[in-house]
């Protein structure tokens, strides 16, 4: 018997694909959060190739409504000092992050900052300072959040909405598994 070889596949980067009301105001929004400029920029279109984390991010704009099925975005940094630092770049540039720490959601203990963008989006950086909490841990997820925006009472990115937060559905029961296929949109 012939012993078939393997060949693993090495991953560039993700992509992900959102859908946006507005391509201008989304780029604008989202040159701030990476701090780089669009690589491609075509009517109803934007990508962003981000080097760190390795990320193909395309706009596409469409009409739609209410937002989509989709909880929130976040990156994975290594300390609290990274979340800090991430954040204060954040605010430089003009987004308006609201500080979540020392909270327990998804089972974990966690020290994050937030953004939104202009179609609601959440986006979070956040360091996992102790994980696989019990069960029974209090989820503490958004309330800090609406703490916090409340008593800022700022508006979100670029001043197009008020600063309302929305609990955050990363501690929510979950939801059912959203397939990530592409129908329609360009890469």
């Amino acid at each position: 018997m012939q012993q078939q070889e393997t060949e693993s596949v090495r991953a560039l980067k993700a992509h992900l694909a959102i859908n946006v009301r507005d391509v201008e105001q989304s780029i604008a929004f989202y040159k701030k959060l990476f701090s780089i400029e669009p690589s491609k920029v075509r009517t109803g279109y934007a990508k962003f190739d981000v080097e760190n984390p390795p990320l193909n991010f395309t706009l596409n704009q469409v009409p739609f409504e209410e937002r989509g099925a989709l909880s929130h975005l976040g990156i994975q940094v290594g300390s609290t000092d990274d979340v800090l630092a991430v954040r204060e770049r954040w605010q430089e540039s003009g987004l308006v992050a609201r500080d979540e720490m020392q909270t327990s959601c998804c089972y974990a203990l966690q020290d994050k900052a937030w953004v939104r963008d202009p179609d609601g989006n959440e986006w979070e950086v956040f360091v996992v300072l102790q994980d696989n909490l019990a069960e029974t841990a209090p989820c503490e997820c958004g309330e800090k959040v609406t703490e916090t925006v409340q008593a800022e009472a700022a508006s979100a990115c670029c001043g197009t909405e008020t600063a309302e937060t929305t609990a955050s559905a990363c501690c929510s029961t979950p939801a059912t598994p959203v397939s990530l296929s592409r129908s329609g949109g360009r890469r």
